[in-house]
């Protein structure tokens, strides 16, 4: 039985308290929140108990495991206060402000021989998995190109994606999802062009870019002024891949092949979707490993270098960088 604490009880919160009911041989035990109010809900809600403080939570004896679901810009800080306490991590994307942020967060976990993971969903979706065993045996060729991109139009004004100080804007609400994709068809990134522009919170408002990989190219859009949610797109030599909207909760996939067959891929998600990232945490502890195969430490190093580079481009910086 793994045993979850949460620091932070915002949105994704929720959705990850819903895909833990469903996981076996895992339990909530409580959680924190910088206010008051939505932790004493969270509890009500979700049953577990409230603690008063981050360090009464991570001094706790029956916590196992931590999610990390605050806005990134304290990211690194509830990490390593959980690493350093016994507790192993799964933190919410991106799983730090940059690349330096993350070297500290990786130095910290490998010290304490405990586990930490980027929560990144999408490869863990029974779509995704699906999908990569059928190419096993009708596969569409080395792939070359990835589209991929969201934007979401209608946010309120006070949304975390608009604050400086939280570590939002385009590149670092979305574009994760995005440098995801590209890094887990295409390989690292050799070159990252980006263009952009800022609305009157600091933050990049819209945000397009195009890398250059190891095998090969892709452009990637991330904003918030346009509705732009939708589909990918994956390019081989044989065929291509289309996971229809919202990839990034893949659910239905075309498969059209350069010799006429088209195969159409189906395959529902329960429970929100974060129960599939969490059941292979969970099995990693149960394995005693301090990495995921899937999302490695050096895949989340490339995810975090891409957007650092990004950023690096249209001139957003956050405090202390």
């Amino acid at each position: 039985m793994v045993r979850w604490g949460i620091i932070g009880t915002g949105r994704i919160s929720h959705r990850f308290m819903q895909g833990l009911a469903t996981v076996k041989d895992a339990s909530f035990t409580g959680a924190w929140s910088r206010r008051a109010e939505p932790v004493n809900d969270f509890v009500s809600k979700y049953g577990g108990r409230v603690f008063a403080s981050v360090d009464e939570l991570l001094a706790a004896s029956d916590i196992d495991a931590v999610y990390i679901a605050t806005l990134p810009d304290s990211h690194k800080h509830y990490s390593i206060a959980a690493l350093k306490a016994g507790k192993h991590v799964l933190c919410e994307k991106p799983s730090a402000v940059n690349l330096p942020q993350l070297e500290e967060i990786l130095a910290v976990a490998k010290q304490q021989n405990l586990l930490f993971m980027e929560a990144m969903k999408p490869p863990f979706f029974p779509l995704y998995r699906v999908l990569k065993k059928h190419l096993e045996t009708d596969p569409i060729g080395p792939v070359g190109y990835v589209r991929a991109g969201s934007s979401v139009a209608g946010l309120e004004p006070e949304h975390p994606n608009f604050s400086h100080a939280g570590i939002g804007g385009g590149l670092m609400a979305i574009a994760p999802y995005e440098v995801f994709l590209a890094a887990d068809w295409l390989g690292n990134a050799l070159e990252v062009q980006t263009m952009g522009h800022f609305g009157d919170k600091r933050v990049d408002m819209f945000s397009m870019f195009q890398t250059r990989h190891q095998n090969g190219y892709a452009q990637l859009y991330c904003g918030f002024e346009l509705h732009g949610k939708g589909d990918a797109l994956i390019c081989g030599t044989l065929g291509n891949i289309t996971i229809h909207k919202n990839w990034w909760n893949p659910s239905k996939a075309t498969i059209d092949y350069l010799d006429g067959h088209v195969v159409e891929l189906d395959e529902p998600f329960t429970a929100g979707g974060l129960n599939y990232e969490t059941e292979h945490f969970c099995q990693l502890i149960e394995d005693g490993l301090t990495e995921s195969p899937v999302i490695t430490h050096d895949l989340s190093r490339e995810m975090i270098s891409m957007l650092d580079k990004a950023r690096a481009q249209i001139g957003l910086k956050f405090e202390g960088e």
